[in-house]
């Protein structure tokens, strides 16, 4: 798939969108501009093609990942691509996802760190696209990404690394996300805009600059310290021999615990502590497993008053993304090593984290999504209104139809995002003398056996990482 590089034009737009704003009161707008307005939706409007995805679910469902990753080379390979160029990010996040799952780490890398770059490169994202997505929807632009995609894909790249021996590329990758300038602390800070002169946020300026008095309510991400990211790095610190980066990273676990309680409603997980004390002579054997699939955007339609002048402008329709749960069949899983067994306990619900750190961005996009289609009303409204004075009034009740027909129908929400990340993350222990052992891991809907797996001639050593995944995404 080419991805081609963005032009960036030199236009100086403020965080106050001085730029073009139409107030409620006092409508002054040339005809013509209206007529741009069509213009731009039936040149610009689009819809992510939900259908494709079916028979991919249903392979990944049925853990048969190779299928799935079959039936997407296979979909980008027909003339209409099922993962648009715009959409880049998705398909490496997706097929990167799918990849790691299959055992194919290697592939797997490839496919996250693009996905990475390509996230990196939306930073610099053009100028025109942004303002375009202010007139059309936000699918005319390349998809920048999802924060908590951007987060774990480190985290499953880390965990490729290690499956193929190298602990410092782990590390790299876990040190993007929890170093002091890593991807976690930003993350607190990156919706936290406030005006240098007039110490307004960004919700004010919008507020004050458009004169619409509902705006949606702000929320701040309570989510700054990811307990998986830090016990993955404990275990690495730990197996280089750099015990006290270990231990600092198993302190972060219990502190995110303490200090995210919006994400960590669990108690912490006993083999967080059991990892970190590793009697002497004996041989840690860890179990991290990944359950169930996480939300996934959907649109949904939310109706407003408007105050227009033609009646069938004056309920607007607006369409944003929201996140529709996906729920694991998972209740329960059991490992059997020799005569022991012992359950797994939640370590991060990865599903909470999606819905933590997409509440923030929410109130981003229905601001924009509320901006986008007052201005579309009104500007129909305009013209409605110009077409009655010059041809009647039911000339202007038929324009005013007309575009309320090609406004909605050019309206989208953009509900582009990764499919493929788990649901929830799950880890256990046990302490062993160094050896080989068969290792059972049964995963049960309440005391119903769903599926196992069975991992021959597993080599614990006394030294070193000794950590066994398994995935179930049912």
């Amino acid at each position: 798939m080419k991805i081609m590089g963005k032009k960036t034009v030199n236009i100086k737009i403020t965080a106050k969108l001085q730029f073009f704003f139409i107030r409620a009161e006092g409508l002054s707008v040339p005809p013509f501009i209206a007529g741009l307005f069509v213009s731009f939706f039936l040149m610009f409007s689009c819809a992510t093609n939900q259908a494709f995805y079916t028979s991919t679910d249903a392979a990944v469902f049925d853990l048969n990942f190779d299928k799935a990753i079959d039936i997407i080379i296979k979909g980008q390979r027909e003339k209409n691509a099922v993962y648009p160029e715009k959409n880049a990010v998705s398909l490496y996040l997706d097929k990167g996802l799918l990849e790691h799952y299959a055992g194919n780490y290697e592939t797997s890398s490839n496919d996250l760190q693009f996905a990475e770059r390509l996230i990196e490169e939306a930073y610099t994202k053009s100028i025109t696209e942004e303002f375009f997505s202010y007139i059309v929807n936000d699918n005319i632009k390349n998809y920048p990404g999802e924060d908590f995609e951007d987060i774990y894909l480190n985290i499953f790249n880390a965990l490729n690394y290690y499956h193929r021996g190298s602990m410092e590329g782990a590390l790299v990758e876990i040190r993007k996300l929890s170093s002091s300038g890593g991807k976690l602390v930003m993350l607190a800070k990156k919706y936290e805009y406030t005006d240098p002169k007039s110490g307004e946020n960004f919700y004010d300026i919008v507020q004050r600059e458009t004169g619409l008095s509902t705006l949606p309510e702000t929320f701040s991400v309570n989510f700054s310290n990811s307990a998986l990211a830090r016990f993955l790095g404990a275990l690495f610190y730990q197996a280089s021999g750099n015990h006290d980066a270990a231990r600092l990273e198993f302190n972060q676990v219990q502190r995110a615990f303490s200090t995210n309680r919006n994400i960590y409603r669990n108690p912490l997980p006993a083999a967080v502590e059991e990892s970190r004390n590793v009697p002497p002579g004996k041989a840690r054997l860890n179990v991290l497993c990944f359950t169930g699939l996480s939300p996934i955007k959907h649109e949904n339609v939310l109706p407003h008053f408007l105050p227009f002048h033609h009646p069938v402008l004056q309920v607007g329709f607006f369409k944003i993304p929201v996140l529709k749960n996906r729920n694991s069949i998972i209740t329960r899983i059991e490992v059997i090593v020799n005569e022991n067994r012992f359950k797994l306990e939640l370590l991060e619900d990865i599903s909470a984290v999606i819905e933590e750190t997409f509440k923030a961005r929410y109130s981003n996009i229905l601001a924009k999504t509320y901006i986008r289609t007052f201005l579309k009303y009104a500007a129909s409204d305009i013209a409605a209104i110009e077409t009655s004075r010059k041809n009647g009034r039911d000339a202007g009740f038929l324009a005013a139809f007309a575009a309320r027909i090609i406004m909605d129908s050019s309206e989208s929400a953009d509900t582009r995002m990764s499919r493929y990340l788990p649901g929830r993350s799950h880890i256990g222990g046990i302490n062993l003398d160094p050896g080989t052992y068969d290792v059972y891991i049964n995963y049960y809907h309440i005391n119903e056996l769903v599926s196992g797996e069975e991992y021959k001639n597993v080599i614990v050593k006394e030294t070193g990482l000794n950590l066994l995944q398994s995935v179930n995404l049912k």
